[in-house]
């Protein structure tokens, strides 16, 4: 584990300013070993850092040696079951909720939660419920609204309701086509869901994506290629999970991504790394590429997320800058969180350190809030 030093703290209470100092810092483009510092929920500066007139401001603080570690952007997970997934082969197959400490250990500190297959026993009352658990301990929790089938469940009557009211909902989904869990929906109807989820986002000024889940049948993506083909249709609002399952179903999520979606490898089944080189080699556009833990369905749990880029960077011989957008940036843009995914002044402080040497997560910021030290859950009320 990193041997990093809390060099002093100002005053009694909670710090209101964070200093991480250095670190090699990625943003996630390779910065070099610079100072950051985190001012209430948001990076103020990166760079040089006079400790004293931080210091001379009287609040309270910190200063974090963290040499020898990767200070990166907190991973935005796009696609997750907060109040658990399964049960599609009896009761007990349910999964259990997602826990904050799951997230926080993980350097999870954005995340974003749908019903899935049951949305007879789970509810989007509960879903929306979890995620205000999750944001009201430290980490952004966002929602789709709807689930696997057509017509979409929703909480106003409306997907446009959804978006425009209701402030954890980022979009639809996941809305499963090739699959015998779907709902085989006909291509008009698949229209109108996307227009109603583009038209919400543009009114609430959110994403307004349909988040597709692709099932193994034979027909891939040809609904989604015949929708760009036939409808007004923005591509960017389109957001295809679960590209690898077969090679030939990533073939089509690349075209896809050609076309101006966004595809997403869930890491049920790792290793990811022989997906990204398909992607990388067939020329699939870096920014569309993402990643998801798909927790909690069976097999699935936040933490995979570090453990596929721990892979790519050793396994894979990446270079981190190339393989951390997966990660970070990319869901952020595919999700229109302006705010999240990069490390900059002005963007929230969500931040993770890793071990340089390991890769293992040392300590996660949420919006400026430390969740975790030294590898260790800090306490709710520290």
């Amino acid at each position: 584990m990193l041997d990093a030093r809390l060099v002093r703290r100002g005053g009694g209470k909670r710090a209101v300013m964070t200093l991480l100092r250095h670190g090699a810092v990625y943003a996630p483009e390779p910065l070099g070993v610079r100072s950051v510092l985190l001012v209430g929920g948001q990076v103020a500066r990166i760079g040089l850092v006079d400790e004293a007139a931080v210091r001379a401001l009287g609040l309270p603080y910190e200063v974090i040696d963290v040499a020898g570690g990767l200070v990166i952007p907190g991973f935005v997970d796009p696609h997750e079951h907060f109040i658990g997934a399964g049960g599609e082969k009896g009761f007990r197959t349910r999964m259990p909720e997602v826990s904050f400490e799951q997230l926080a250990r993980a350097g999870v500190t954005t995340a974003v939660g749908c019903l899935g297959t049951d949305g007879v026993t789970r509810s989007l009352e509960a879903l929306v419920g979890k995620a205000r658990q999750l944001t009201e301990e430290g980490i952004t929790a966002l929602v789709y609204t709807g689930g696997f089938h057509i017509p979409p469940r929703t909480l106003t009557g409306t997907i446009e309701g959804d978006l425009v009211l209701i402030d954890l909902v980022v979009g639809v989904g996941e809305l499963a086509i090739s699959d015998v869990r779907s709902s085989q929906p006909h291509l008009d109807e698949l229209a109108r869901v996307v227009a109603s989820a583009t038209v919400g986002g543009r009114i609430s000024g959110k994403a307004g994506v349909t988040h597709f889940h692709a099932g193994p049948g034979r027909g891939r993506l040809s609904l989604l290629h015949a929708l760009l083909d036939t409808h007004e249709v923005d591509p960017s609002c389109l957001y295809i999970t679960h590209a690898n399952r077969t090679p030939e179903l990533m073939d089509d999520a690349i075209a896809l991504a050609h076309r101006g979606a966004y595809v997403d490898l869930d890491t049920v089944d790792p290793p990811l790394g022989p997906w990204v080189r398909q992607y990388r080699e067939r020329g699939g556009p870096p920014a569309r590429l993402t990643m998801s833990s798909d927790a909690h369905t069976p097999g699935a749990h936040p933490g995979r997320l570090r453990e596929e880029l721990a892979a790519l960077v050793r396994d894979e011989h990446l270079p981190l800058e190339e393989v951390l957008p997966y990660f970070t940036a990319n869901p952020a843009s595919a999700l229109r969180l302006g705010r999240k995914g990069r490390l900059a002044p002005g963007m929230d402080a969500d931040v993770v350190v890793l071990d340089e040497r390991t890769l293992e997560v040392a300590h996660v910021f949420a919006r400026g809030r430390a969740l975790v030290r030294e590898g260790r859950l800090v306490s709710r009320e520290g």
